[in-house]
């Protein structure tokens, strides 16, 4: 099909046709646009995407965090001292308020607002009229933050994840459902090699319903989804310098292993953590480093004119095939993990260490989908990696796939038999209060019965290993 790409300058789109599949949200050097129309035509609303964001222009702009670790679409509805615009719900005659607040918890900060529906036009490509649940954010902690110029948040993960439940359906199921496109979005993130600086001002693409070639290199590489709440996948290896770290596989994948695009850093469960951190201090070429810098406390300075990437060694990910007995790898070269930090000193250039360690997951972040284009086709419960154009630092590519590799020196199945997604575990938790109140409310009656009236156990009574007690207890 034919899509149209949107160019945005200031508050004002225009639209340029280009022949290409998929609905392309395409960067100018500032980031993607994608036009959206209020249906009444006076509430003009435009999306222009930097990096990881997008950006929504209400009369005024709004920057929103597109994030593939969550599934609901907030924006901020009241004024808030690190937020420079907010959506005014008065000011949009199609937004209906449903009266049901939710509150959602990040890994780091949190909110909470009121759930409401908005009806938007896309004028050209997805063309038509859209009913989609927007939320309004009211309150919240640590998730507006200083010099981070965002405003939102685009959850683009299965609804299995949306707050308050399920039912809500997401962003992306309504364009699907309403709009009639394919179930496949993808994302090319820019900014390897330069300067984090938190504006997200890099560049980058989204594209809603298909694929994009020109955003790609090579081949793409595809691994199944393993449950549809994250984007969880199966990792099978990882490698620092060419050198396997010999773990257990199903460390690697403690508890979950997810693409998640609105987390900064690569994360890595805590002993796996520990094992790269090892592996790459015992093969860079600096032969003393401060702890800080691996813990994510201190930076390491070098002066301007030096580059200290060839110092450090290459990270790779062994994925999963979709074809069982193979895998395949993704790497990333030490631009990628080791980022420079804007404006710290005048002869000095300083960097993270863009890794950190999670006590609940490994989570593919920024620091390695910066590197490729990746493809969510939830159509095919599968994510696809390809090499991605701007992965590039002074004209050298920064990221690689290989494959096919065997796996017959690694388990048949990574991933722990037992995985409690997050609604399960507020029903678990429910269900366990409810039983402790029964349990307390029996005792307290028991309690308050006088002592003649009280039961008297004979040899008849039994006590029984197999009741339902004991049966259905969490092992």
């Amino acid at each position: 099909p034919c899509c149209y790409l949107l160019l945005c300058v200031s508050t004002s789109c225009h639209a340029a046709e280009v022949n290409q599949p998929g609905y392309l949200s395409q960067m100018g050097k500032g980031g993607i646009s994608f036009c959206l129309l209020e249906k009444n035509f006076n509430d003009f609303v435009c999306l222009v995407g930097y990096e990881n964001h997008l950006s929504f222009f209400l009369f005024w702009q709004l920057n929103i965090l597109v994030d593939t670790g969550s599934s609901n679409f907030a924006v901020a509805g009241v004024p808030d001292p690190d937020v420079t615009s907010y959506f005014n719900t008065a000011l949009s005659s199609t937004y209906k308020s449903q009266g049901i607040d939710v509150t959602v918890k990040y890994s780091q900060g949190s909110w909470t607002g009121v759930l409401g529906t908005d009806v938007i036009t896309i004028p050209k490509g997805i063309y038509g009229s859209y009913t989609i649940n927007i939320a309004t954010i009211l309150e919240s902690e640590n998730f507006f933050l200083p010099g981070v110029k965002w405003h939102g948040i685009l959850g683009l993960a299965y609804n299995a994840l949306a707050k308050p439940s399920s039912s809500v359906e997401t962003f992306f199921d309504s364009l699907v459902r309403q709009a009639k496109i394919p179930n496949v979005f993808s994302l090319q993130m820019c900014g390897a090699g330069l300067p984090v600086s938190g504006s997200g001002t890099n560049g980058g693409s989204l594209v809603l319903g298909g694929i994009e070639p020109s955003l790609y290199k090579g081949d793409i590489w595809y691994t199944p989804i393993k449950e549809e709440w994250y984007y969880q996948v199966e990792i099978l290896r990882l490698e620092v310098g060419g050198q396997n770290l010999e773990l257990d596989c199903r460390e690697y994948n403690a508890d979950k292993a997810i693409v998640d695009s609105g987390t900064t850093l690569l994360r890595l469960p805590q002993k796996v953590f520990t094992a790269v951190v090892q592996a790459i201090a015992r093969t860079s070429l600096i032969q003393e480093f401060s702890s800080g810098f691996w813990t994510g406390s201190q930076l390491a300075c070098w002066d301007k004119t030096e580059r200290p990437w060839s110092l450090f060694p290459k990270l790779s990910i062994y994925l999963r095939d979709e074809n069982s007995s193979r895998s395949f790898r993704i790497s990333v070269l030490p631009q990628l993990y080791i980022q420079p930090i804007l404006g710290i000193g005048e002869n000095l250039q300083c960097y993270r260490f863009g890794i950190s360690s999670s006590t609940n997951a490994l989570v593919i972040g920024a620091t390695v989908m910066e590197g490729f284009y990746v493809i969510f086709d939830r159509a095919q419960r599968r994510v696809g990696f390809a090499v991605s154009p701007c992965a590039e630092v002074d004209g050298s590519p920064v990221s690689e796939i290989e494959g096919p590799f065997t796996t017959a020196d690694v388990a048949s199945n990574c991933v722990s038999s037992i995985s409690f997604h997050e609604p399960v575990l507020w029903i678990a938790s429910y269900a366990l209060m409810s039983l402790c109140g029964i349990i307390l409310l029996v005792l307290i009656i028991l309690l308050l019965i006088p002592p003649r009236c009280q039961h008297r156990y004979t040899d008849n009574d039994v006590v029984n290993d197999e009741s339902s007690l004991v049966r259905h207890r969490w092992k």
